[in-house]
């Protein structure tokens, strides 16, 4: 009678267990979209200006980021009176390092194929098959104590980027893929959380820790969004 039982409860679970084992692809990040505020929300929004604090080796810098949708992405940190800049757009990208020289230099043409997803707002997940892109679920993933779906993302200029979303939420928590630091590969990992909904339907992460294999980590804490602030395209040309 016992086994009886524990067939007929099987047998109740089942429908149950067949959706949370067969999430596609497109659903998955229909989700997140629609946990993102939904494509209308998105639709609306021109650009971001962020105010924030960047907490790296014990010091704490002034950040200001600003993205024009689909042109322009520039970070800008002041150190102790210099400043730290990255700026990406549709035809290169260039920094300003102070450890450097302090010199405005071009980026390396490997760096290029993932600059343009910082200037797509709503991310490679909006309208990814209009933008070239293609996802594939490899399967769960734990970030800490969340199972999370992982999704391997390649753009259409070939990078790739591995996406970790909440089976609850359906935010995105975490991103890893390759970069370079100092000449060296390492696996650049962007843990994101504290998601709140701003005045535009729009929800976005407010915390973000960056790591860089071992060798480096930051943690970015915003402040302020504006949306839709007036932006100045040539705030994104490198500097003679």
């Amino acid at each position: 009678m016992k086994n009886v039982r524990l067939y007929l409860t099987s047998i109740a679970l089942l429908p149950a267990f067949a959706f949370l084992q067969g999430q596609t692809v497109e659903e998955i990040i229909a989700k997140s979209i629609l946990a993102a505020g939904g494509k209308d929300s998105i639709a609306k929004i021109n650009s971001i200006t962020m105010e924030s604090t960047t907490q790296v080796m014990g010091n704490e810098l002034a950040t200001t980021t600003v993205i024009l949708n689909g042109k322009g992405y520039k970070n800008s940190s002041d150190m102790n009176g210099q400043a730290i800049v990255q700026c990406y757009t549709e035809k290169g990208g260039w920094s300003i390092n102070p450890m450097g020289g302090g010199s405005p230099e071009a980026l390396p043409p490997g760096q290029l194929k993932y600059t343009r997803l910082q200037f797509e707002i709503g991310g490679p997940l909006l309208n990814y098959e209009a933008k070239g892109n293609k996802f594939e679920l490899i399967g769960k993933e734990n970030v800490g104590p969340v199972e999370a779906y992982k999704l391997k993302l390649t753009t259409r200029d070939s990078a790739e980027i591995n996406y970790f979303i909440d089976p609850v939420t359906f935010h995105v928590i975490q991103t890893t893929q390759k970069s370079e630091m100092m000449g060296q590969e390492v696996l650049l990992k962007i843990s994101q959380s504290d998601f709140r909904k701003t005045e535009f339907g729009y929800v976005m992460p407010f915390a973000m820790d960056l790591s860089f294999g071992e060798q480096f980590s930051l943690t970015v804490i915003v402040k302020k969004v504006e949306f839709n602030k007036p932006v100045d395209p040539a705030i994104f040309d490198m500097p003679k």
